[in-house]
């Protein structure tokens, strides 16, 4: 190595000490925690990624925690984080997150179909009708073929002389006359 470059070694050495002991001492959090493009810090950002990817699975608190904030003001970090007020930045940053992450799962019924036929053909393949019957069915009703009917039964019991007569009665969605069947009778004598 030349003398030059055995200088330039130790003046970046120095200026890279310098550096860091400004940082240490300085009461300028611009310098302490510097600012991405996005104006939040790399603590702020960490918590926003663990906010949205765990959003009902973990509390803000426990989000604030695994960012590497101090868990004696974890709860207070976390409400503060989250108020626009204080932390418009964090905010805005937790909405865009929010809507990329509904961009990325929607559902679109074309590509569901396609999807569902992809898994059935895959299912045949495979020698599993059960699963690729279940697809197509399932691909059926995503575009509407089947008409989802609910029949509730309500049941009746009369006593006719010595008799007692269990009848069920359909309901049905749509209007008209009822169905009534009689179904057991107690001491019938058939």
């Amino acid at each position: 190595m030349s003398e030059k470059d055995i200088y330039n070694n130790k003046l970046s050495a120095l200026e890279k000490k310098v550096v860091r002991n400004t940082i240490r001492n300085t009461r300028d959090m611009a310098l302490k925690y510097p600012r991405g493009e996005d104006g939040l810090t790399d603590k702020q950002r960490i918590f926003v990624e663990i906010f949205v990817a765990n959003e009902g699975r973990m509390t803000p608190t426990e989000c604030v925690r695994q960012s590497g904030y101090k868990k004696e003001r974890a709860s207070v970090t976390a409400s503060e984080l989250l108020n626009a007020d204080k932390y418009p930045r964090v905010v805005a940053a937790v909405r865009k997150k929010r809507n990329e992450l509904a961009e990325t799962h929607k559902v679109e019924m074309n590509k569901h179909i396609q999807e569902l036929a992809r898994l059935r053909d895959k299912a045949l393949n495979d020698k599993s009708h059960s699963a690729a019957i279940n697809a197509e069915r399932l691909r059926g009703q995503a575009a509407g073929l089947y008409v989802e009917r609910k029949l509730g039964l309500d049941g009746k019991i009369k006593k006719e002389g010595n008799q007692t007569v269990i009848q069920v009665e359909k309901k049905s969605d749509s209007e008209g006359p009822k169905d009534i069947t009689e179904v057991q009778t107690e001491n019938s004598k058939e």
